[in-house]
Protein backbone atom coordinates (compact mmCIF):
# COMPACT_ATOMS: atom_id res chain seq x y z
CA UNK A 1 0.00 0.00 0.00
CA UNK A 2 2.86 2.38 0.79
CA UNK A 3 4.48 1.68 -2.59
CA UNK A 4 1.18 2.40 -4.34
CA UNK A 5 0.83 5.74 -2.55
CA UNK A 6 4.37 6.79 -3.45
CA UNK A 7 4.01 5.75 -7.09
CA UNK A 8 0.57 7.32 -7.34
CA UNK A 9 1.69 10.64 -5.83
CA UNK A 10 4.72 10.80 -8.13
CA UNK A 11 2.60 9.95 -11.15
CA UNK A 12 0.00 12.61 -10.39
CA UNK A 13 2.62 15.25 -9.62
CA UNK A 14 4.35 14.52 -12.92
CA UNK A 15 1.17 15.12 -14.90
CA UNK A 16 0.32 18.25 -12.92
CA UNK A 17 3.79 19.75 -13.36
CA UNK A 18 3.86 19.03 -17.12
CA UNK A 19 0.30 20.06 -18.00
CA UNK A 20 -0.16 23.35 -19.91
CA UNK A 21 -3.88 23.00 -20.65
CA UNK A 22 -5.64 24.93 -17.90
CA UNK A 23 -8.86 22.88 -18.18
CA UNK A 24 -7.12 19.56 -17.61
CA UNK A 25 -4.77 21.08 -15.02
CA UNK A 26 -7.74 22.23 -12.96
CA UNK A 27 -9.18 18.70 -12.98
CA UNK A 28 -5.85 17.17 -11.99
CA UNK A 29 -5.35 19.59 -9.13
CA UNK A 30 -8.81 18.74 -7.77
CA UNK A 31 -7.69 15.10 -7.55
CA UNK A 32 -9.13 12.01 -9.15
CA UNK A 33 -12.54 10.65 -8.23
CA UNK A 34 -12.97 8.01 -5.54
CA UNK A 35 -13.83 5.31 -8.07
CA UNK A 36 -10.79 6.04 -10.23
CA UNK A 37 -8.42 5.93 -7.26
CA UNK A 38 -10.02 2.67 -6.07
CA UNK A 39 -9.52 1.20 -9.54
CA UNK A 40 -5.86 2.22 -9.61
CA UNK A 41 -5.22 0.92 -6.09
CA UNK A 42 -7.12 -2.39 -6.25
CA UNK A 43 -6.96 -3.28 -9.94
CA UNK A 44 -4.43 -1.48 -12.12
CA UNK A 45 -1.41 -1.27 -9.82
CA UNK A 46 -1.60 -4.87 -8.49
CA UNK A 47 -1.95 -6.17 -12.07
CA UNK A 48 0.54 -3.91 -13.87
CA UNK A 49 2.87 -2.59 -11.15
CA UNK A 50 3.35 0.87 -12.69
CA UNK A 51 1.52 3.77 -14.32
CA UNK A 52 3.52 3.85 -17.54
CA UNK A 53 1.59 5.24 -20.54
CA UNK A 54 -1.43 5.98 -18.32
CA UNK A 55 -2.91 9.50 -18.38
CA UNK A 56 -5.54 10.72 -15.88
CA UNK A 57 -8.36 13.08 -16.90
CA UNK A 58 -7.35 12.95 -20.55
CA UNK A 59 -9.01 15.55 -22.79
CA UNK A 60 -10.62 14.45 -26.06
CA UNK A 61 -12.56 16.47 -28.63
CA UNK A 62 -16.05 15.41 -29.58
CA UNK A 63 -17.73 15.87 -32.95
CA UNK A 64 -19.43 19.09 -31.79
CA UNK A 65 -16.14 20.94 -31.10
CA UNK A 66 -16.60 20.38 -27.38
CA UNK A 67 -14.31 18.72 -24.85
CA UNK A 68 -14.76 15.55 -22.87
CA UNK A 69 -12.48 13.94 -20.32
CA UNK A 70 -11.68 10.27 -19.95
CA UNK A 71 -11.09 9.02 -16.41
CA UNK A 72 -7.92 7.33 -17.70
CA UNK A 73 -6.27 7.05 -21.11
CA UNK A 74 -3.78 4.30 -21.86
CA UNK A 75 -1.63 5.38 -24.80
CA UNK A 76 1.49 3.33 -25.52
CA UNK A 77 2.93 4.62 -28.78
CA UNK A 78 0.14 5.63 -31.14
CA UNK A 79 -2.49 3.43 -29.47
CA UNK A 80 -5.59 4.91 -27.84
CA UNK A 81 -7.24 3.09 -24.96
CA UNK A 82 -9.85 4.67 -22.71
CA UNK A 83 -10.90 3.52 -19.25
CA UNK A 84 -13.89 4.89 -17.37
CA UNK A 85 -15.26 3.90 -13.99
CA UNK A 86 -19.03 3.51 -13.97
CA UNK A 87 -20.60 4.25 -10.62
CA UNK A 88 -23.84 2.75 -9.34
CA UNK A 89 -26.05 4.70 -7.01
CA UNK A 90 -28.89 7.21 -7.27
CA UNK A 91 -26.94 9.00 -10.02
CA UNK A 92 -26.66 5.86 -12.16
CA UNK A 93 -30.08 4.38 -11.35
CA UNK A 94 -31.90 7.62 -12.11
CA UNK A 95 -29.97 8.44 -15.28
CA UNK A 96 -32.45 10.29 -17.47
CA UNK A 97 -33.01 9.53 -21.13
CA UNK A 98 -31.03 12.53 -22.37
CA UNK A 99 -27.95 11.68 -20.33
CA UNK A 100 -28.20 7.99 -21.21
CA UNK A 101 -28.28 8.83 -24.92
CA UNK A 102 -25.34 11.21 -24.46
CA UNK A 103 -23.33 8.47 -22.73
CA UNK A 104 -23.98 6.05 -25.60
CA UNK A 105 -23.11 8.75 -28.14
CA UNK A 106 -19.87 9.46 -26.29
CA UNK A 107 -18.82 5.81 -26.45
CA UNK A 108 -19.72 5.68 -30.16
CA UNK A 109 -17.65 8.76 -30.96
CA UNK A 110 -14.65 7.39 -29.09
CA UNK A 111 -14.90 4.10 -30.99
CA UNK A 112 -15.20 5.90 -34.34
CA UNK A 113 -12.12 7.94 -33.45
CA UNK A 114 -10.12 4.74 -32.96
CA UNK A 115 -10.34 4.36 -29.18
CA UNK A 116 -10.56 0.95 -27.55
CA UNK A 117 -12.87 1.57 -24.62
CA UNK A 118 -12.92 -0.32 -21.29
CA UNK A 119 -15.79 0.56 -18.90
CA UNK A 120 -15.35 -0.80 -15.38
CA UNK A 121 -18.20 -0.93 -12.87
CA UNK A 122 -17.30 0.45 -9.46
CA UNK A 123 -19.11 -2.46 -7.80
CA UNK A 124 -16.86 -4.87 -9.70
CA UNK A 125 -13.79 -3.10 -8.30
CA UNK A 126 -15.15 -3.76 -4.83
CA UNK A 127 -16.52 -7.26 -5.37
CA UNK A 128 -14.36 -8.84 -8.10
CA UNK A 129 -10.99 -7.04 -8.19
CA UNK A 130 -9.14 -10.09 -9.53
CA UNK A 131 -11.54 -10.42 -12.46
CA UNK A 132 -11.02 -6.73 -13.19
CA UNK A 133 -7.26 -7.26 -13.10
CA UNK A 134 -7.56 -9.94 -15.78
CA UNK A 135 -9.68 -7.62 -17.91
CA UNK A 136 -7.00 -4.95 -17.57
CA UNK A 137 -4.26 -7.38 -18.62
CA UNK A 138 -6.29 -8.40 -21.65
CA UNK A 139 -6.98 -4.73 -22.44
CA UNK A 140 -3.25 -3.96 -22.30
CA UNK A 141 -2.59 -7.01 -24.43
CA UNK A 142 -4.55 -5.37 -27.26
CA UNK A 143 -1.78 -2.79 -27.53
CA UNK A 144 1.22 -5.06 -27.12
CA UNK A 145 2.96 -5.91 -30.36
CA UNK A 146 2.37 -9.48 -31.41
CA UNK A 147 6.05 -9.76 -32.25
CA UNK A 148 7.93 -12.16 -30.00
CA UNK A 149 11.64 -12.53 -29.15
CA UNK A 150 13.53 -14.02 -32.09
CA UNK A 151 15.24 -16.71 -29.99
CA UNK A 152 11.91 -18.39 -29.16
CA UNK A 153 10.68 -21.48 -30.92
CA UNK A 154 7.37 -21.40 -32.78
CA UNK A 155 5.58 -23.15 -29.90
CA UNK A 156 7.05 -20.73 -27.34
CA UNK A 157 6.05 -17.73 -29.45
CA UNK A 158 2.52 -19.11 -29.88
CA UNK A 159 2.32 -19.64 -26.11
CA UNK A 160 2.97 -15.91 -25.61
CA UNK A 161 0.29 -15.04 -28.16
CA UNK A 162 -2.12 -17.39 -26.40
CA UNK A 163 -1.35 -15.74 -23.04
CA UNK A 164 -2.10 -12.32 -24.54
CA UNK A 165 -5.48 -13.41 -25.86
CA UNK A 166 -7.01 -15.08 -22.82
CA UNK A 167 -8.86 -13.14 -20.13
CA UNK A 168 -7.51 -15.20 -17.21
CA UNK A 169 -4.57 -17.34 -16.08
CA UNK A 170 -4.33 -20.61 -18.01
CA UNK A 171 -3.28 -24.15 -17.12
CA UNK A 172 -0.75 -26.43 -18.82
CA UNK A 173 -3.63 -28.61 -20.02
CA UNK A 174 -5.30 -25.66 -21.73
CA UNK A 175 -2.04 -24.74 -23.42
CA UNK A 176 -1.48 -28.35 -24.48
CA UNK A 177 -4.95 -28.45 -26.04
CA UNK A 178 -4.33 -25.15 -27.86
CA UNK A 179 -0.93 -26.23 -29.20
CA UNK A 180 -2.04 -29.85 -29.76
CA UNK A 181 0.88 -31.25 -27.79
CA UNK A 182 1.20 -33.34 -24.64
CA UNK A 183 0.82 -31.89 -21.15
CA UNK A 184 4.47 -32.77 -20.43
CA UNK A 185 5.65 -30.84 -23.49
CA UNK A 186 3.44 -27.89 -22.52
CA UNK A 187 4.98 -27.83 -19.05
CA UNK A 188 8.48 -27.79 -20.52
CA UNK A 189 7.54 -24.76 -22.62
CA UNK A 190 6.01 -23.01 -19.62
CA UNK A 191 9.08 -23.67 -17.45
CA UNK A 192 11.37 -22.19 -20.12
CA UNK A 193 9.22 -19.06 -20.40
CA UNK A 194 9.20 -18.79 -16.60
CA UNK A 195 13.01 -18.96 -16.57
CA UNK A 196 13.08 -16.18 -19.18
CA UNK A 197 10.73 -14.05 -16.99
CA UNK A 198 8.18 -13.85 -19.80
CA UNK A 199 5.51 -15.71 -17.84
CA UNK A 200 4.84 -15.83 -14.12
CA UNK A 201 2.91 -18.20 -11.87
CA UNK A 202 -0.66 -17.06 -11.27
CA UNK A 203 -1.62 -19.72 -8.72
CA UNK A 204 -0.18 -22.77 -7.02
CA UNK A 205 2.84 -23.02 -4.72
CA UNK A 206 3.78 -26.66 -4.30
CA UNK A 207 2.61 -27.42 -7.84
CA UNK A 208 2.52 -24.77 -10.50
CA UNK A 209 -1.08 -24.85 -11.64
CA UNK A 210 -1.75 -21.72 -13.72
CA UNK A 211 0.28 -19.11 -15.52
CA UNK A 212 -0.06 -15.62 -16.96
CA UNK A 213 1.93 -13.10 -18.94
CA UNK A 214 4.40 -11.00 -16.96
CA UNK A 215 4.09 -7.29 -17.84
Amino acid sequence: MQRFKEEYDNWMQKHISEEKNHRRLELLEKGLGHGTVAFLRSVWFPAVGNFNNLYPEWEVRDFHSGYRYLDLAYMPGDAKGGIEIQGYGPHARDLDVRRFKDLCRRHCLLALDGWVFLPIAYLSIQDEPEECQQLVLSFIGRFISMDTPSQLSWLEAETIRFARRVLRPFTPSELAHHLRISDRHARRILHRLLDMSILCIASGKQRRRSYKLRL
